[in-house]
């Protein structure tokens, strides 16, 4: 593999010096750029573009092309893992994605089975080509849902406004959700390793559904299986430390337990307040995030305005990490001469807090 020539969002996230704070978008390859419209329509469906390397390469690409970001993210979906365990993933336009056999009975609990990962390798093959095609210009994130996130779907069988099947389950019968989640976490601590091996340079486990639990039920449901998860994790491959992000969205509450279980950085949603994060964990671990996503149809005054708002929250970085991103996935109605603001704001003001 070529070496890398940015390795700054590598080195922000191990809070090593880095001469400004590096950024990337979550949802950064999708329905916001127009070419990414078209290479869909070119793949037929979602997970014909998904599902076929060369199309999930080219639109991991896509918004590097157009943009200064700092690091690549395999286009896929979270929910590849459960589709590998024959729920049978579908995406119904309007919809979002929709399992045909979800978990809703004893029996198929019982049998759930860590999938064999060949049923991935389309996954596994993307990442080897994307991470050529980059040929070292940013770093490459690989990814997976949460052990509680991914069970979220598999129960509900699509995505929930109240979380009623899960929670009953949770509630009524918390020893099969602990099977669920059990699963889960061995596949997702596999998933993520022949990711590595694959290629990727660092990885993110999103528990975009974490932040649905109480007090006390988080620890128990959600983060004890990531902690599980990152406990197998390859640390190192090739010679090289792979760091691990942690997100849970609306878990800004609990970062000092998220920090706690041997991740590299805690991605923040917007509703966090990062220097209190950065005294909460003082500097243990860097801090991903954390732009309200909708910042970006303000213009670019308020643009610029809201970044130099975040930088500032930070604070001067030293030998803490902070690695600029929005707090949730960007809209797929942002036009995309917002982000060429935010980039070119992100890389200018950064600058200043860095000593």
């Amino acid at each position: 593999m070529t070496q890398l020539k940015n390795d700054v969002f590598l080195r922000a996230l191990m809070r090593q010096p880095v001469p400004y704070t590096p950024i990337w978008m979550m949802r950064q390859a999708g329905r916001y750029l127009p070419e990414y419209r078209q290479t869909r329509a070119q793949a037929g469906s979602f997970m014909g573009l998904a599902q076929n390397p060369e199309y999930a390469c080219e639109v991991t690409l896509q918004p590097l092309r157009r943009f200064a970001l700092d690091a690549a993210i395999l286009f896929s979906d979270i929910l590849t893992v459960p589709d590998a365990m024959g729920l049978g993933l579908q995406f119904v336009n309007g919809e979002g994605p929709r399992f045909e056999r979800p978990l809703r009975d004893e029996a198929a609990i019982a049998a759930l089975q860590v999938p064999d990962m060949d049923r991935l390798r389309y996954v596994f093959d993307a990442v080897s080509l994307i991470r050529r095609e980059l040929n070292g210009d940013v770093p490459l994130i690989g990814f997976s849902g949460s052990p509680w996130t991914l069970a979220c779907y598999m129960v509900e069988g699509q995505g929930s406004s109240d979380y009623r099947q899960i929670k009953t389950l949770l509630y009524q019968r918390p020893d099969l959700l602990r099977h669920i989640l059990d699963i889960n976490a061995q596949a997702v601590q596999v998933y993520l390793n022949a990711q590595i091996r694959a290629g990727a340079q660092a990885v993110m486990v999103f528990d975009s559904w974490g932040g649905v639990l109480a007090d006390g039920l988080f620890q128990q449901f959600s983060l004890h299986y990531t902690q599980r998860v990152l406990d197998g994790l390859l640390r190192e491959h090739e010679g090289q430390r792979i760091p691990v992000i942690v997100f849970t969205k609306g878990g800004g509450q609990w970062i000092q337990d998220i920090s706690a279980i041997g991740c590299d950085a805690v991605g923040l949603d917007w509703t966090a307040q990062l220097a209190q994060a950065r005294r909460t964990v003082q500097d243990q671990v860097a801090l991903q995030g954390n732009l309200d996503p909708m910042t970006l149809f303000g213009g670019d005054a308020a643009i610029r305005a809201e970044v130099r708002r975040v930088l500032a929250d930070f604070g001067e970085v030293g030998s803490g990490g902070h690695v600029f991103n929005l707090g949730h996935g960007i809209s797929q109605f942002t036009p995309p001469e917002a982000v060429l603001s935010l980039v070119d704001e992100v890389h200018t003001a950064s600058r200043a807090y860095h000593t």
